[in-house]
């Protein structure tokens, strides 16, 4: 393994993968402070196995990294698992975003950032809910394993899509606001682009789809999501 641990509290392990030796140490010691465990990957060669092998709880990945872009090591990332994998980078763009949150990326902050603001996404990400696991018709939600599963099909789920097929869940029969889910996800007061949220939702109901479960996701235009 190509990256070093520094202990913290929380028994959540955090992977940085950034190049930038000074950002890199900087998260590392605000996030050792805030109780997490902190590896960081320092050889850039075999990243993507490197993160699918470290057994961590979140990555925080740069886009522009020597090799493989960010954008590639996230795309082959999502290919095999499901971790939360929020996106730090220099590149502030809508499409950037856009692009991001397509290729599987659960949150996405530009440079430079507040780290606070940082730390309450990863919280928010890292968050449990007491209840594990859902029933509606004839799928089960595990939401400690992010997945979805219909007899012995097992759909894996981004942190992102998982919690918001489990909010409307929560609130089956009541229309829930763009902006309210949008609250409920990120939860900061910062800009985020509308479309962030329809490309999320857009990608799970295509999950959905795969196990039976069609028009799950109602649109109410002008009003926001619901499910019966």
């Amino acid at each position: 393994m190509n990256f070093q641990i520094f202990n913290g509290d929380f028994m959540k392990n955090i992977l940085i993968v950034e190049d930038e030796v000074k950002l890199r140490l900087e998260l590392m010691k605000f996030l050792n402070n805030n109780g997490y465990q902190i590896s960081m990957i320092e050889n850039f060669d075999n990243v993507i196995n490197d993160i699918i092998k470290s057994n961590v709880d979140l990555v925080l990945l740069d886009i522009n990294l020597p090799g493989f872009s960010g954008e590639y090591i996230l795309k082959n990332v999502r290919k095999i698992s499901n971790i939360p994998i929020v996106i730090i980078t220099s590149r502030n763009t809508e499409i950037d975003e856009l692009l991001s949150i397509n290729n599987g990326a659960d949150d996405f902050i530009a440079k430079p950032f507040n780290k606070e603001i940082l730390l309450a996404r990863i919280n928010r990400l890292l968050s449990k809910d007491e209840d594990t696991k859902i029933k509606y018709k004839d799928v089960i939600l595990d939401i400690a394993k992010s997945t979805i599963l219909k007899g012995d099909l097992s759909i894996d789920l981004t942190q992102n899509e998982m919690k918001i097929f489990h909010y409307l869940l929560k609130n089956k029969g009541t229309i829930i606001s763009r902006d309210d889910l949008i609250n409920y996800l990120w939860d900061n007061n910062g800009f985020i682009d509308d479309n962030t949220l329809t490309v999320n939702i857009n990608r799970l109901r295509a999950k959905l789809c795969n196990v039976g479960l069609i028009n799950t996701i109602i649109t109410k235009r002008g009003m926001g999501y619901i499910i019966l």
